[in-house]
């Protein structure tokens, strides 16, 4: 499902956080929102998703406008924090989300296995979330996000705080549902992570610098790495020259 984002902008409390962004995704491409903490990039996925209107501009996915009811069967998405319930088993948890999109009980069994198999998890299908550790909380957030199997996946930070072995897990996984088909936008501070997508947005104080493939991208630096372009937007920002 193709993405486009036209024109958006967004203000609380009268201060301009999304500035004027425009940016189109293809279906089936792995698109990286790019930016340093507080940026806009959260806040910007919550309008791409439907949770907040904007105060200008449209997202459409595909023909249709979000926000739209019949869209959200079609969006998976991972918030920075998990939004699990750990008096419940990793088991109960999906079968929990998976009532909220009205789920048949014979395919969300269906559903259930394979998603902890893509996240590894099979093994703790019956242990209390509480009783995790923060990386298999990650995994399982993920697993809850791609339950109904949807066209687009959203997710927020989510190699945050994780060790690099999980988070080199985390993105094979990622790469497997881009080889099913699903669009993925993935936010994240983390400068290397660019190298994992296909496209980059590349987000700085709510304005979008830079939008490319990262291939693209990178031969605009002299060093071959994405910060080059946050360093430059910084100076431009501060009244300072460019050498």
């Amino acid at each position: 499902m193709n993405i486009h984002v036209s024109n958006v902008s967004k203000s609380f409390d009268h201060h301009l956080v999304i500035k004027d962004i425009t940016f189109s995704i293809s279906s089936g491409e792995i698109c990286c929102l790019l930016g340093p903490s507080g940026s806009g990039k959260t806040t910007l996925i919550r309008l791409m998703i439907g949770a907040i209107p904007a105060d200008a501009g449209a997202i459409h996915f595909n023909e249709s406008q979000n926000p739209k009811m019949s869209l959200l069967k079609e969006i998976g998405f991972m918030p920075q924090n998990d939004a699990l319930y750990d008096d419940l088993s990793a088991e109960g948890n999906l079968k929990f989300f998976g009532g909220l999109f009205q789920m048949t009980k014979s395919s969300l069994e269906v559903r259930i296995k394979e998603a902890l198999e893509i996240v590894e998890l099979t093994e703790h299908r019956k242990k209390l979330v509480k009783n995790f550790s923060g990386g298999m909380k990650k995994r399982l957030s993920l697993a809850a996000a791609i339950l109904h199997s949807p066209k687009i996946l959203f997710l927020d930070e989510p190699t945050v705080g994780i060790d690099p072995v999980l988070r080199r897990k985390i993105w094979d996984q990622f790469q497997v549902l881009k080889q099913s088909g699903t669009t993925i936008i993935v936010s994240t501070h983390v400068m290397d992570e660019v190298t994992e997508c296909d496209k980059a947005a590349l987000i700085y104080d709510g304005s979008l610098i830079e939008f490319d493939t990262v291939a693209n991208l990178l031969k605009k630096t002299q060093n071959g790495r994405v910060e080059e372009l946050f360093f430059t937007a910084s100076k431009i920002s501060k009244g300072g020259a460019v050498q």
